[in-house]
């Protein structure tokens, strides 16, 4: 049922190439120009309008510097220049996953979080093909939005999407909601917040872009088991190389060669183990799950740890929040070869 799948990201903008990758099109840079950071309003000035109108006619024109500062609104100049900026790192490079990873190399990303965000939930809807299970979509989430993670007290370990929990939480009638999930304790029963389970996946659909399911997170639990298929999409849709994710218990293995941190905290937390330091209690009890990555091809490893299982984990910061980057998934493997 994937045509309820996000619906209103762009993603039937762009067009495909003989790969099947993701090609940008003039449509899709005009859909970028709707962004309420860049659409008119009524006291954007005549030149803003002039622009604007000029670039949705020819969304690849050159902008002088000189058009940017004759808009009124300094603002305005700003989102246009960052505009400016996405567009040639998205356009540059034949394909939108060339261009993603590309975002990630060098001296670091130049460009808004927002963005990044985007072009992620863009790729995500496009490795997920045809057929999703709704499960796998809710995964998906937690690689493109912040997560607020709650255990309560029976064990539960839940995930939910950390952007709607803010907003529930500030709305009238809801901050119980936000309160909920801030504090834990509570059992999500008591709240407006549904969770996502194999016995009502259909009701995702209708409700794809309002990322407001919750899922646990616990070892054994459905979700965690479409996290590591969907990761394995990931990775096969941007290397080409077909991997086996599952979760692990501990990493117990005397012959241990290669981590991959999905996250910072985690990242962390591998590091220091892989190198015998000391980690707190504390920073330990952070880490949700740790997961096994082995490639069906061994030759598509490096030579030296060819064979070897890779150990991905990720945890929790300090507020209880998981920023999953599943760029590190693309750049950090032993590969043999890159394309």
């Amino acid at each position: 049922m994937t045509q309820a799948l996000w619906p209103t990201c762009g993603y039937t903008l762009l067009t495909h190439n003989e790969a099947g990758h993701l090609v940008v099109t003039d449509d899709f840079l005009r859909f970028l120009l709707e962004r309420p950071e860049l659409s008119p309003i009524a006291t954007s000035c005549a030149a803003e309008v002039a622009l604007h109108h000029s670039l949705v006619e020819q969304p690849r024109r050159d902008v002088r510097p000189q058009e940017l500062a004759q808009l009124q609104d300094k603002d305005a100049a700003d989102n246009y220049a960052v505009w400016l900026r996405f567009r040639q790192r998205i356009t540059t490079l034949p394909t939108l996953e060339a261009s993603y990873i590309a975002l990630f190399k060098g001296e670091g990303v130049d460009v808004p979080p927002l963005l990044v965000q985007h072009i992620t939930h863009i790729l995500l809807r496009h490795v997920l093909g045809e057929a999703p299970t709704a499960m796998q979509a809710r995964a998906a989430e937690m690689l493109m939005h912040t997560q607020k993670i709650t255990v309560l007290e029976d064990g539960a370990v839940m995930a939910a999407d950390d952007e709607t929990v803010e907003r529930h939480a500030t709305q009238s009638g809801f901050g119980s909601i936000g309160e909920l999930l801030k504090q834990g304790g509570i059992k999500l029963r008591s709240v407006d917040l549904d969770v996502l389970s194999e016995d009502n996946q259909e009701a995702y659909w209708p409700r794809s872009e309002s990322f407001d399911w919750v899922v646990s997170l616990n070892r054994g639990q459905p979700a965690l088991d479409a996290l590591c298929e969907v990761m394995a999409k990931w990775v096969q849709h941007f290397l080409g190389v077909q991997v086996r994710i599952q979760t692990e218990r501990e990493i117990n293995d005397d012959h241990w060669v290669w981590h991959v941190g999905l996250d910072a905290q985690a990242s962390g937390v591998l590091n220091d183990l892989y190198q015998g330091k000391e980690v707190d209690a504390d920073r330990m009890e952070r880490l949700l799950c740790l997961f096994k990555l082995e490639f069906v091809e061994p030759n598509d490893m490096l030579a030296d740890v060819r064979g070897k299982p890779v150990y991905l984990a990720m945890a929790v910061d300090a507020n209880q929040r998981l920023k999953l980057k599943p760029q590190n998934l693309l750049l950090n493997l032993p590969l043999a070869k890159r394309s």
